[in-house]
């Protein structure tokens, strides 16, 4: 409540003249109202000696000194923090001699229980001809002001869901830290780490279980960190650490094994165990840059080098690690452009059915055109629209792009051929892929039957449940699948009779070796015969020379594809190619 004891006030000198006295009172008595009714307005007066005549219930509030405790006392003693006393007191004694106000300004005074108190304070002299001056200190307090402040510097430099400090901080911090590592001469390192397929987790699960598991993570790592260092939250699944005062490359490399130590114990979420890896990249302070961007730079390089590595590991940054990272990134530009300019087009290998002759089917093989209409193969540009998340556009753009020429072979004697088509693994993990397959062929008025797919073992044995409700639905629907580059990944019979497949394509290099080594021989053949007893089609790739050509029709392939029967071509080669085979040219 309140303190309702009336205000201590000085009493006014007589001056024999009783009205003009009345009038005074009355004019100090409502100025004292008046500042009492100001419920967040603290008002404090203080005689010439500093001492307290003056305090209203917004100073007890405030400052938690009722008036009885604050009457007499010392202003220095009272709410000026031990630092500013002496300032204090320098500045009322300016004011009282030399007429010297004291600013309005913010400052932080002390609560009765010793806490600072944030307030903006302006200052009035009264009384100043009398000679015995009054001084009136009128306080505002910033609390709410100062922990909006503070909540909004939270926003500005911590990450929301980590607490870590934000890329912001973190770079602030390290500009800070090389300016005295260069004075010291002191050691550090900039540290990327990056999640091994987070995006699938998360993808996967929902972000609900991606965040718990950044979270996780986040924590993990700062259990191995020393405090010296800084642990920040770069965004998305990445993070980067900030490493001070080390003896050589040896101790940093210790110190990141013992995190990938920490991440490969796993995580436990709603009682399920996740497993997750992170890839590291390492600059150091002053030979790989004396830069917050060179830095930066270079340790972000020397991660997609450990990615490219494996991943789960660590890389230290090298000068050739940036040209790589150049052509990438030239890449990357080339085919964007190349897609939005329209400089992709499909060439169409035929699959020669060994029984008639004819034409099984063709693989449609991707070639891209930079500006200056130079070819550029699939070797170079897949591995970049993987890493860079173009490879869904320029998957999109395949899948249309065959179905168009499927439809433009209808009526003609093309009209029976199948066009296959390659998939990524990235693709795969896209849940709506086969729903978008089916309606581009429902588009264009095509049976399922008219295209193939082609994944390479390594893909689907990678992640075999993700991607099984996939193939099973095309391949009921009529979508012909094969397995491309067979016996080069992690063949398992096991999994081959249980992928909903219709072929298998033997890779070019048992092929050759099957020519000078009868162990090649005899497992292209094994490959062969297990395939047909699964009830799938057999084909081989890489066929160059008429002695070839005589193996594959011995060992009993179904289709060959090869240089022997025809290169690449442009769909407006096909049909005069088609002519040649019919007419036995």
């Amino acid at each position: 409540m309140p303190d309702k004891q009336a205000p201590v006030m000085p009493l006014t000198p007589a001056t024999g003249n009783e009205t003009s006295l009345s009038a005074v009172q009355h004019s100090e008595q409502r100025f004292y109202e008046l500042i009492e009714s100001l419920p967040m307005v603290a008002v404090q007066g203080y005689d010439i000696n500093r001492r307290v005549i003056y305090w209203n219930d917004a100073s007890r509030r405030l400052y938690g000194y009722t008036r009885e405790e604050a009457h007499g006392q010392l202003l220095e003693d009272l709410i000026i923090p031990d630092h500013m006393r002496e300032e204090v007191i320098h500045a009322h004694q300016e004011w009282l001699d030399n007429n010297i106000s004291i600013p309005s300004e913010e400052i932080e005074l002390k609560h009765k229980d010793g806490y600072p108190v944030p307030v903006y304070s302006s200052h009035v002299m009264i009384k100043q001809d009398t000679g015995d001056c009054e001084m009136f200190c009128i306080d505002i307090s910033l609390e709410e002001q100062k922990k909006a402040r503070q909540e909004l510097y939270r926003m500005a430099s911590f990450d929301d869901l980590t607490r870590l400090p934000n890329r912001r901080l973190m770079e602030v911090e390290l500009l800070a830290r090389l300016a005295e590592a260069e004075r010291t001469s002191r050691a550090m390192a900039v540290v990327f780490i990056d999640l091994d397929n987070f995006k699938l987790i998360n993808d996967t699960l929902g972000h609900h279980y991606g965040d718990k598991l950044l979270l996780a993570v986040a924590e993990a790592l700062k259990t191995e960190t020393r405090r010296y260092d800084l642990l920040s939250r770069f965004g998305g699944d990445e993070f980067v650490l900030l490493l001070f005062d080390f003896d050589g490359p040896e101790h940093v490399h210790e110190l990141l094994k013992r995190l990938i130590g920490k991440l490969d114990q796993g995580f436990m979420l709603d009682g399920d165990s996740y497993q997750v890896t992170a890839s590291f990249g390492v600059s150091l302070f002053p030979g790989d840059g004396e830069t917050v961007a060179e830095l930066m730079g270079n340790a972000d390089a020397a991660m997609y080098q450990a990615k490219e590595n494996g991943k789960n590991g660590i890389c230290f940054y090298t000068p050739d690690i940036n040209d790589r990272l150049v052509h990438y990134q030239e890449v990357t530009t080339l085919l964007r452009r190349a897609i939005e300019t329209d400089r992709l087009q499909l060439y169409f290998q035929p699959q020669i059915d060994l029984k008639n002759g004819g034409i099984g089917s063709c693989e449609a093989l991707l070639r891209c055109f930079d500006e200056s209409s130079r070819m550029i193969f699939p070797a170079t540009i897949i591995p970049v629209a993987e890493k860079s998340g173009l490879i869904n556009r320029l998957g999109d753009w395949v899948i249309e792009a065959a179905c168009k020429q499927l439809k433009a072979w209808q009526g003609t004697a093309l009209k029976n051929t199948r066009i296959d088509i390659n998939l990524s693994g990235r693709q795969l993990t896209n849940q709506h892929l086969a729903e978008h397959i089916l309606q581009t062929l429902e588009l264009y008025e095509l049976t399922p039957d008219q295209l193939g797919l082609e994944l390479t073992e390594n893909v689907v044995f990678g992640d075999y449940e993700g991607q099984i409700g996939q193939l099973e639905r095309l391949k009921n629907a009529g979508v012909h699948i094969s397995i491309d580059d067979f016996g080069t990944g992690y063949s398992s019979l096991v999994y081959l009779r249980k992928l909903p497949v219709c072929s298998l394509k033997i890779d070019r290099s048992f092929l050759h070796h099957a020519m000078e080594n009868e162990s090649d021989m005899a497992i292209m053949q094994a490959m062969i015969s297990v395939g047909h007893r699964l009830g799938l089609g057999v084909v081989v790739e890489g066929v160059e020379t008429s002695e070839q050509d005589n193996l594959v029709r011995e060992a009993g392939f179904d289709l060959a594809q090869g240089y022997l029967y025809a290169r690449p071509m442009p769909a407006e080669q096909m049909p005069a190619f088609l002519a040649g085979i019919e007419s036995g040219h």
